[in-house]
Parts: C-alpha cells; structure tokens; sequence
C-alpha cells in the first residue's frame, strides 16, 4: 500500500493550509500575530461599590467614571462608617429592578434590603453593575459565574450539575420560546448584557415560579425607566490566538452575509418551490429529479475559499433612554437599545471512533471556521405613576452562523482516506413582545402578566460533500481524491431546515398583606407553546458505478473515475446530473416534519410568615396540569408519515414547596428547604429527525416514548453576614430523580450519533461555599485611600449516581417493547454534564471614586459526562479544566464626555478543550481542539 500523504486536492488549492493526514492534525502557517493588549480584569462586586462605580451606560448611572454628586452615597462615606455602623450600611443597599411572578421577592417588613439576605428563598442576583464587571458580552457568560452555575455548549446553563432541561429560563418573569432545533429551553448567550438590567438565580422552590424547577430558575429583568436621559455609543475589537491574522476558509454566500442577514442568494429555487407545493414524494414518477438537482448546488453557496487573514471581531452598540413627569406622580421612559457584532473563529478538532477502544475505526482532523454576526434591539416603555408600575418590552435577537468546514481521515472499515466538506448558514431569530402591569393597593399587590414570543430558526443549503482517496499503488489515480457519488467511493447532500416556535403566556398574581407579619400570594398562568419543525434533506446519487457507463470496459475506467476529482459545483451541475442520470435520494421520507405543542395550565397558593422574631415561613402549593405532544406531519399525499413516531404526555402534579429561615444573630441566618418539582422531556429529545449540530458536528435523534421526571428536593444552607456587603455562606443539597432524561451515543456506520432515554432513577447531592469579601485599602494612604480590595469566590461540591437494578427496563424508538436499562445505562455512574468540582475565584482591586477596576477571575470545571457510552464501552467525558481571564474598566473624561475603557483577556494559558472516550489504558479524541486565548479592547462614551 502507497504511503498516505496529503495528496493532490483539485478544488481546495489553498497555499498556506498543509493537512497532514497521517498524523490528524491541521497545521497553518502563522501569518499576522495578535497583538498583545493589556491583559487586564473585573470581577462580580458588591452592591456598595457599585453605588460608587457605575456602568457608564446603565440608567440612573452618570457612567462618568468620576466623584458623585453632592448628595450622592460616595465611596469616602462608606468607608467612614465604623464597624458599629455595618447595619446602617446594609439598609442602605440598592436593590436591583427585578420583575417576577408573585411579586418582590424581599419579605415585607423585614429591616434589610439586601436581596440575596432579605428574600425567603436561596437566590443570588447580579445587578447591572455586576454584570459589567465579569466583562461578558453575554449573560451566559455573566451567569458561569455564579456559584453552582456553568455553561456548556453555545449557552446552555446548567444548574448545580443538572442540565439544560433542568433549568428555567424566564424574561421579566415569562417564559421564553428556543430557536433551537428540538430543545425547548433559550440559549442565554443570545441576550446580550447591554439590554438586561438584572440576572436572577433562585436555587430553591417556590410555589410563584413554573414547576420544571429541577436544578434553579433564571430570570432576566430588562431595563424599564431610567433615572435621567442618556444616550451611549459602544465598540470593541477582538481577537484570538487561533483566528485572527491566520487562514481561514469561508465561502461567498451573498454580499449581505457580513450583516447576518441573506440577500435573497440562499432563497428555494423555483424547482424546489414547485416541488415542496406539489406535496408529492420524491420518488413519484410525476416529479423530474434531475430538473431540481441541478438546480440546488450553487457555486457562491458550495464553492470553499480560503481567507488568507481572518479580520479581528468587531462589535458596535448604541443605547439611549429618557423619562418625563406627568402631572404630580406619575413618570413615562423609553429605552432603546440596538447592537451589532461580527465574529470569526477557527477551530481544528480531533475526531475518533471505535468499537473497542482497541482499534480506531475512524481517525479524523476537522478544520472549521465560524463566522457569526448578532443583530439585537430592545425597545421598552415604562410607566410608573404612584406605587403602580407597568413595562412594555419588545426584544429582538438575530443569531446567524456561517460555517466552512473541512475534514480529512483515515477510514480503517472502508481502507481508505476522506476528505469531508461542509457548509452552512444557521439563522436564529427571537422576538419577544411582553407587557407587565405591577399594582400596588397598600396590603393588595396585582401582577398582570402576557405576552406573545416567536423563534425562527432557518438552515438552506447545508451542504456535505465526501471525496475519497484510495491510496493504493494498484490504483493508477490512488493519490487523488475523488467523488463518484455512488456511496461507497464518495457522496454529496443538501439539507434545507425550518423551525419555527410561537409561545402564549398569560398570568395574574394576588399577593395581599394579611397582618404585618402575614402574606397570602395566589396565581393562575396559562402558557401554549406550539413547534413546527421540518427537515427535508436529499443524498445525491449516481446509478450504477457513478460516472462509470455500463457499457466501458471495466479494465480501464480511469479516465471516467477522474471526473469525480471536479469541484462540488461542477461535479453537481446540470449539464453533469442530465449527462450521468444523478438522481435524489429523501434522506427522511416517513418524517420529514414534525408538529410539537406544550400546553400548560397551573395555579398556586403561597404564605409567607414572618411572626416570630428572626423566624420566616414560606410555604406554597402549585398545580400543574399540562398536555405534551408530538406527531409526525403529513407533507407527502403519497406516502404515509411514521404513526409510530408520536408523542401523547398528559399528566397533572400537586407541587408543594416549603422553606424556613432564621435568623440565629443578626449577622447568622439558616434555611431550610423541602419541595417536589418536575422536567419535562424537551422537543428535541422526543422528536424523531436527524439533527446535526452545527458547533460539534454530532447528530442527534430524539425519542417519541420518553417520559416526565419527578424530583424531590432538600437543602440546608447557614448565610454569615460580616456587613457592609461581605458575607460567606455554606449549603448541603440533595435531589432524588425519578425517570431523568440521559443522552447515550451510538455509532452508525462509524458516525456519533446522540439519542436519549430515561434512566430508572438517579440521586444528586452535594454542597457549596461561597465567599464575598472586599478589604478598604485607605489606611495604607496616598494611591491606595480611595482603593478597595475584592475576594469574589465560590465552589460547589456535587456527587450523582444513576440506580439501576436487575429488571428495569427503558423505552427506546423504534423498538416496540422496552429493553434493558443496564444496556444503557450502568448503576453508580454521574448524571451527564455533572462536574464534580466548580470553582469560581475573582481576586480584583477597585475604586470607591470612581470607575477604576482590575481583576483576575478564575474559574475551575472537572471532567463531566456529556454522553452515555454504550455495548460496553465506557462514557464520552469532556474535561473543561482551569481558565483564568483578566479584564480591566477604567473611566475618564475626553472633551467634556465620559469616556470608558475596558481590555480583556481571556484563556490567558491556552486551556485546550477535551472530549473523549477512555478505559483507563486506551483513549479517543471524541471532540478535542485547541481553544487558544482571545484579546478584545473596547471604549463607550455617554452623552
């Protein structure tokens, strides 16, 4: 056998990319370097300095970077106080906006303002303030640092080890619809900081909130009124070390792709349109499959091209807002936010199979390039006149995605090597129209709540082309890779996807103040959730030996074979398809769409107690009464849909809630929690299509037998309060899970591909510590009187184990009776995506005076579960590890407008990511790549 090397590519003539097959491993030449910005930090605060500090851009903020007012609370005036004074200073803390059902979330009555001190629930909160010292451009990246809480994947939160589907997003205290295919919960990095006035995250149960509470519920409140006019410019410019001044791939698209928005180049082809009206099958005689596969693979869509310097990130955002009185007590503001960015990333990732961990049945390097631009705005309006309050907000959010991919590997089964081309365009879309009314009758508070959401997710033109090389000496073009489109010895495909998710949400909460110490909260919420999903996806196939007529003498075919070494666009033009009779293969023919609708309708009592000194009861009760469904729709008049692949859940749940606490000292609390919550299986995991993933190229297929899980829940936590912010904290928790939701992989002809199954049962406990400190540096004068140093961490202990006995069983598509549990799943392991330990520590130094901050943030996650191994082999683990990032704010003054500054550093040593497969002596790269560190430079300036 001929030495495998790199070969002649005919369509991929890049001159600086070398891919070294034999070794798996992209290599590029290095090109410009990025430049070294100033590896600088920030970090999660506390509520006083952020009095001092500012945002430079959130409302009620001068954003000057300069000594408040006179009248104002100063830095100088706390540092001030004496120790005997801790408790006048706690009175003082502003609390952030936060908007949810049933109302405030503080005790009425009790002396302390302090959210995460005062409220009768386990929450921690970050403030606007806060949020802009972890330096994120996002809220997930906001929210990974807070105690108990990471994010795995493109945004997906999860909670104290507990997945995504354990999770509960909410806006301004409504839910909110998901673009993505086959998943019912929001990706958080979507919402970008700008437009979020405050991040809630509440650890324990409550009776207000929905009852798929499995691991928290997350609520983002957006800025409503603001205290004074302003009006904010914003720009940054990033890079990293694996993207910027290097090579990259990229295809034309359209002139408008750089917007994030398509010029109309990616629209259905009147062929196509023709087709998908006619609501026949493919395979009907009626339909000429040569007339619409010439039509689908345009060169500007399907032809690679290298970008010889990939340009650095840009982002832009404009934010403005005012307010008027009107009349004696009432005021009307309007907030506007709109921003732009444009991203490019390069990822080069090793890719493995095996059936025995012995052999490597495929061996893979992947080469992608990302680019992805966001457009988002927010209008709000909000009233306030008297105690009322009333916001209307309107959000919109366009995520779109433009990915090249490319991948060579050696394919031991088939004994050859591949070249693998993928192109996409992934468009997600959100718009959230919401109106909250907040009435305040003295003891008599009114919460009205509605809203309408929508999410687009589109995919046209998701090409894959497979070229192979069969590097034998015998073959006399064994050193070119080619394509014969016949499956065997090459293949090409086109996928078009639409999704689209409306979401109705309608609610009123009662709270009345029975005594003083007494409080009565009632609610009924309705929501309707309806799905449409459709994937039509098309293999193009030549008969017989593909480009090989019959009629050749079969000893010499080599001219015929060279044909297949064409470009994509060439190999697949009309003139070629008629020539060759390539026809259309309908990749799902029995489901090609799929219909999915959620519909709940819930109500709940709650009391809050607080009669006895330094002793406060929560109790509540929510009933649940929801339908889910799924089912295959009918595109086709000819042929029949898979009746098989549907889903009919309809059950109700009594819910109760409870949790104490006391207050030992007036510094030392306890609490106590008890409650009974649910997860519901989420579109994607019930759905039967093939899904691929765009960030991890996996496939996932979803399961119509799936059923709710039931959890129960206990936590004991002792708060420690040193005054004037500081405060460290100890909690136990422990979650019993009946039926949870687990994701094992299977490999279909040497392919990953992700389905899921309930698991008989699983336990989950563990504990966190937290610790807020911040230490006044006045007493060593001069530069330091003004200086504040801060100690931000917190850890999170969690243990699972999956219980699994002899006789359970699981329901699995298609099979018609349930299997074994113990061939999925083995007894004792973790729960997917659980990490043993995270850690959060942020060590910064501040400013009283004014904007002034700088701060390490390091965050620690260990290896996690994100897929059940199966036939024996053990489980897929990702290994996130050890980051440490640096970001710096500081404020000034430029002709008379305040000016910000923020630099950042992320990933400073170059953590890698790791994802694979081992039995302790051998190991595969499931999903493995360098990550590189990224470098951004930002200014603001408020007018």
């Amino acid at each position: 056998m001929r030495q495998r090397s790199a070969g002649h590519f005919p369509f991929f003539a890049f001159d600086n990319i070398k891919i070294h097959d034999h070794q798996g491993v992209i290599t590029m030449s290095k090109g410009k370097q990025v430049a070294a910005l100033l590896l600088l930090g920030s970090a999660l605060s506390f509520p006083h300095i952020a009095i001092a500090q500012g945002t430079g851009g959130a409302p009620g903020n001068t954003g000057t970077g300069l000594s408040p007012a006179d009248g104002e609370t100063t830095g100088d005036s706390l540092v001030e106080q004496t120790d005997g004074a801790e408790d006048t200073y706690d009175d003082e803390v502003e609390q952030p906006d936060i908007s949810v059902p049933g109302g405030a979330i503080v005790v009425t009555g009790r002396r302390n303002r302090d959210v995460v001190r005062a409220s009768t629930q386990v929450v921690n909160v970050l403030s606007s303030e806060e949020i802009a010292r972890t330096g994120e451009g996002d809220i997930a990246g906001a929210l990974s640092r807070v105690t108990g809480l990471s994010v795995v994947g493109d945004g997906f939160v999860f909670v104290r080890g507990l997945g995504d589907r354990y999770s509960l997003a909410l806006l301004n205290g409504l839910p909110l619809p998901s673009p993505e295919p086959l998943r019912r919960t929001v990706p958080l990095d979507l919402f970008p900081t700008d437009i979020v006035s405050s991040s809630l995250v509440q650890k324990t149960y409550s009776a207000n909130f929905p009852g798929e509470f499995g691991g928290g519920v997350i609520n983002l409140t957006t800025r409503a009124i603001p205290d004074e006019s302003f009006l904010k410019l914003s720009a940054s410019i990033s890079g990293d070390s694996e993207t910027t001044g290097f090579n990259g791939l990229t295809y034309y698209g359209s002139g408008s792709d750089w917007t994030g928005f398509d010029d109309g180049a990616r629209g259905l082809t009147p062929e196509l349109k023709a087709y998908f009206d006619s609501g026949l099958s493919l395979d009907n005689p009626a339909i000429d499959q040569q007339a619409i596969a010439g039509t689908l693979v345009d060169p500007n869509l399907a032809l690679l091209q290298q970008v010889d310097d990939v340009p650095a990130n840009f982002s832009g955002s404009l934010s403005a807002g005012t307010a008027v009185d009107i009349g004696s007590d009432a005021r009307l503001g309007i907030i506007f936010n709109a921003s732009l960015s444009n991203s490019w990333r390069n990822r080069t990732a090793i890719k493995q199979t095996s059936a025995d961990l012995v052999n490597i049945d495929t061996d893979f390097t992947e080469f992608q390039t990302n680019q992805k631009m966001v457009a988002s705005g927010l209008l709000g309006i909000g009233l306030e006149w008297g105690d009322h309050k009333a916001r209307f907000t309107n959000v919109f959010i366009r995520d779109t995605l433009k990915q090249s991919q490319l991948a060579i590997g050696y394919d031991a089964d088939l004994d050859n090597t591949r070249l693998v081309q993928d192109n996409g365009w992934f468009e997600r879309q959100l718009f959230d129209s919401q109106a909250v009314v907040e009435l305040d009758f003295g003891r008599l508070g009114v919460d009205l709540r509605g809203g309408f959401a929508r999410t687009d997710r589109e995919a046209p033109y998701e090409y894959n082309f497979e070229y192979v090389r069969t590097d034998r000496e015998s073959d006399p073009i064994g050193d070119v890779f080619i394509n014969l489109l016949n499956g065997n010895e090459g293949d090409a495909s086109v996928a078009f996807s639409d999704l689209n998710e409306e979401l109705w949400y309608g609610g009123i909460d009662l709270n009345y103040e029975v005594f003083d110490a007494t409080q009565l909260t009632f609610g009924y919420a309705h929501t309707d959730t309806s799905r449409y999903s459709e994937r039509r996806a098309y293999t193009f196939r030549a008969t017989g030996s593909g480009y090989i007529p019959p009629d050749v003498d079969a000893i010499d075919p080599t001219p015929y074979r060279v044909i297949g070494s064409r470009y994509p666009s060439v190999l697949l033009s009309p003139l070629f398809i008629d020539y060759f009779n390539i026809g259309l293969i309908d990749q799902t023919p029995t489901t090609p769409a799929f219909q999915a609708d959620l519909t709940i309708d819930a109500g709940y009592g709650k009391m809050t107690w607080a009669g006895l000194s330094g002793l406060t009861v929560d109790l509540g009760v929510r009933y649940e009464d929801a339908t889910q469904i799924v089912a295959p729709v009918s595109v086709f008049s000819d042929t029949a849909v898979n009746t098989a692949a549907v889903t009919n859940i309809a059950n109700d749940y009594w819910l109760p809630s409870g949790t104490i606490t006391y207050e030992v000292t007036p510094e030392l609390q306890l609490r106590a929690s008890a409650s009974k919550t649910i997860a519901r299986p989420q579109f994607r995991e019930l759905i039967f299509q093939p899904y691929r993933d765009p960030d991890s190229s996996r496939v996932y297929e979803g399961n119509p037998f799936l059923k709710d899980s039931e959890l129960t829940n206990f936590e004991a936590r002792a708060e420690y309060y040193l005054g004037r912010g500081n405060r460290v904290s100890l909690a136990g928790f422990y979650k019993d899970i009946e039926r949870p939701i687990e994701a094992y992989s299977n490999f279909s002809d040497n392919s990953q591909v992700t389905r899921y199954a309930n698991a008989p049962a699983a336990t989950l406990w563990g504990a966190e510590f937290e610790l807020n400190y911040g230490i006044d540096l006045y007493s060593l004068g001069s530069w330091f009187e003004t200086k504040r140093a801060l100690v931000v961490t917190n850890y999170t202990y969690t243990q699972s184990e999956i219980k699994v006995s002899d006789g359970d069983t699981t329901a699995t598509f298609p099979s018609p009776v349930p299997r074994p549990a113990n061939l999925f799943f083995s007894d004792g392991l973790p729960l997917t995506g659980q990490s043993d330990h995270l850690l959060n520590v942020q060590l910064g130094m501040e400013d009283t005076d004014k904007l002034q901050q700088f701060t390490v943030l390091f965050s620690y996650a260990s290896k996690r579960v994100t897929s059940r191994g199966t036939l024996g082999l053990p489980d897929i683990v990702e290994d996130p590890g050890l980051r440490i990032d640096l970001v710096a704010r500081e404020g000034t003054v430029f002709m008379g407008v305040p000016i910000e500054i923020k630099a950042e550093a992320r990933n400073i040593t170059g953590r890698d990511h790791f994802e694979y497969q081992s039995d302790g002596t051998n190991r595969i790269e499931i999903n493995s790549y360098d990550v590189g560190r990224s470098f951004s430079l930002g200014i603001s300036a408020e007018f």
